[in-house]
């Protein structure tokens, strides 16, 4: 089938003017832009990630040290290289200021962190508070709190446990017992004494549990070891950045096509099949480009295309 009319109607429809065209050139630049921002802002992102994982890998298997040199005493706050260190403490928990963290799940269950204070005694005879994450219980029977929170070991205990800083404070609302963060102030003020007992002994970390002596009674579902997957931020960089040269080239492919048509020019499967100006087949015979004279047709398209299968 013929296109002419749609050609007709590209014809008549008249060149752009130099206005449209800045128009479009500006719209092709902003496009532009604005794709390589999205860019630039994934690849921080997979850098920043590519620094987690490695933050993980180096310090979750690492030799346990003494919680003392790395939160010397009350105040210290965990340096962001330590993070994932596990660390040995010896002391007590708190059972009675247990406190649950909600809405994390862990392996697609819905549940909640049993959360429980633990006095460590540090070797020059100082005392801390840290809040150990002893692991996860399922939702209870009315999902509003577990059915049972396992209890702790009592007297006196030694926890490994990998240090986490502390998470910035939350302001959505829980359940009384219950808190939305694991920031140490907001979880010793959700116990059922508040947090005054702990006042100038807390530190700015908390440890995720690995391991404790004696082992409790019950043990809680384990916490998993962080994910290390780097995600898709680098391959959504790389997209991003296609489509910034993708508004650019569009832009000029337009540009230089409209220019094409002004000069009578058109680009043709025609085209390419005579584009040495002569084709010849294995006896010599050879097909003449079209006269430059006069503007192609669909009609002597199709014939060109046609007559080069045939041969």
């Amino acid at each position: 089938m013929s296109d002419a009319p749609a050609q007709h109607g590209e014809e008549s429809r008249g060149p752009r003017t130099t206005r449209q065209w800045v128009v479009l050139a500006v719209a092709a630049v902003v496009l532009a832009a604005l794709c390589l921002v999205a860019g630039r802002w994934q690849w921080n992102r997979a850098q920043a990630r590519d620094a987690e994982i490695a933050l993980v890998e180096a310090n979750w298997s690492a030799p346990v040290v003494r919680v003392e040199e790395i939160l010397p005493g009350p105040g210290a706050v965990v340096p962001e290289a330590e993070v994932w260190q596990r660390v040995e403490l010896t002391g007590e928990y708190v059972a009675d200021a247990t406190v649950l963290l909600r809405n994390r799940p862990v392996g697609g269950r819905g549940g909640y962190h049993v959360l429980v204070p633990f006095e460590a005694r540090l070797a020059d005879g100082q005392e801390v508070v840290v809040v150990v994450d002893r692991g996860f219980v399922p939702l209870g029977s009315d999902a509003s709190e577990p059915d049972a929170v396992p209890a702790p070991p009592s007297g006196e205990v030694t926890v490994v446990a990998s240090l986490r800083a502390d998470e910035p404070p939350s302001d959505r609302g829980a359940p009384p017992g219950q808190v939305q963060a694991i920031s140490t102030a907001q979880v010793l003020a959700a116990g059922p004494d508040g947090g005054q007992w702990a006042q100038g002994r807390t530190v700015g970390a908390y440890g995720a549990l690995r391991a404790e002596d004696p082992a409790p009674a019950t043990g809680l579902t384990p916490l998993p070891k962080p994910d290390t997957d780097p995600g898709s931020h680098l391959s959504y960089a790389f997209q991003w950045c296609i489509f910034a040269i993708g508004a650019i080239g569009g832009y000029v492919l337009l540009w230089r096509r409209e220019r094409g048509a002004l000069r009578g020019e058109t680009v043709s499967a025609g085209d390419l099949l005579l584009a040495s100006g002569e084709v010849g087949d294995g006896e010599g015979v050879r097909a003449r480009r079209a006269p430059r004279d006069r503007r192609r047709t669909a009609e002597d398209e199709e014939d060109a295309l046609i007559e080069a299968q045939l041969r």
